[in-house]
């Protein structure tokens, strides 16, 4: 695999991991499956994009497409807590309401970009220095905007605030006792973890060069995989090293996918890309059960 194939799944990973980080949010620390991460990371890219196409700065148009991600998310929430409907079930209902929304937004399936101009090229000068090319600089780019949310992340899930959401998840009904507004909690949860996935979709898309209606399509299977990845190479019961873990599942998530499209031993093409995501995660999946049985045989020889 080449250096430019090597730094395009670097910094598609790296964008990858802002969705695993909110999937962490909300499967993990919620203990809440939430199915709206597809429709918010197309929202993401949809508003990004369309805002952009229309003469927004990219940075605030990046900025409204988190924000809608948060929107969305929080109206999942509300069909939750307030409706009382099943987290699955309004999770779904939302994300189907999601594909109506960004044809709304968009006006049309898809918004180019190709020759606006994005976070990227507003950030990374012109001209750059010789010994840095833009490939590499842009995955350098994307590598601090992961770290400083990854510990603003931490800094929040270590305060008051976060260690109540943390106990919303973990037990509820010892939360609710101990004074918790476990309702309050799940709605800032799922709200904060589709703002990152929008967040996401919104840099894709300037990355790609433009949105599209089916972008989302299989973001929270990825999403899930890099997290059970991260778990599986790095389990740690600490936060900072949880969020770690996470950021490096997504990394290697699509540092396998490049290897295995780009290994023309093997035989695939782009068209087998959903083969190798549902064999990567099926791996993913059987990996934590396979090395408990490890561990187990061990000590029991031991």
């Amino acid at each position: 695999m080449s250096l430019f194939s090597l730094m395009g799944a670097l910094e598609i990973g790296l964008i990858f991991s802002l969705v695993a980080l909110g999937v962490l949010i909300s499967f993990r620390i919620l203990n809440f499956p939430d199915l709206t991460v597809d429709g918010s990371f197309a929202l993401g890219g949809a508003v990004a994009a369309t805002l952009i196409a229309g003469g927004t700065n990219p940075f605030n148009a990046t900025l409204a497409a988190a924000a809608a991600g948060a929107v969305a998310g929080f109206i999942t929430g509300w069909l939750n807590v307030r409706l009382k409907i099943m987290d699955l079930l309004a999770s779904i209902l939302m994300m189907i309401a999601l594909y109506s929304i960004n044809l709304r937004v968009m006006g049309a399936p898809n918004v180019p970009l190709i020759t606006s101009p994005t976070v990227f090229t507003l950030t990374l000068p012109e001209t750059l220095p010789a010994w840095l090319p833009d490939f590499v600089a842009r995955p350098l780019l994307m590598l601090v905007v992961v770290f400083v949310i990854k510990f603003a992340l931490d800094a929040f899930f270590s305060s008051q605030q976060g260690l109540a959401m943390r106990s919303t998840g973990a037990n509820p009904r010892m939360a609710r006792a101990q004074g918790v507004n476990t309702g309050r909690e799940i709605l800032a949860g799922i709200a904060m973890s589709n703002a990152l996935v929008a967040l996401a979709g919104a840099l894709f898309a300037q990355l790609q060069g433009g949105a599209d209606i089916s972008m989302g399509i299989g973001t929270i299977v990825i999403g899930l995989a890099a997290v059970i990845i991260g778990e599986t190479i790095l389990p740690a019961r600490r936060m900072l090293l949880t969020t770690l873990a996470v950021v490096l599942g997504a990394v290697l998530y699509r540092f396998f996918i490049a290897l295995a499209l780009n290994s023309d031993f093997i035989g695939l093409k782009a068209q087998d890309l959903n083969l190798v995501t549902a064999l990567l995660v099926a791996i993913a999946l059987v990996l934590p059960a396979t090395r408990r049985k490890l561990f187990a045989r061990k000590n029991g020889g031991a």
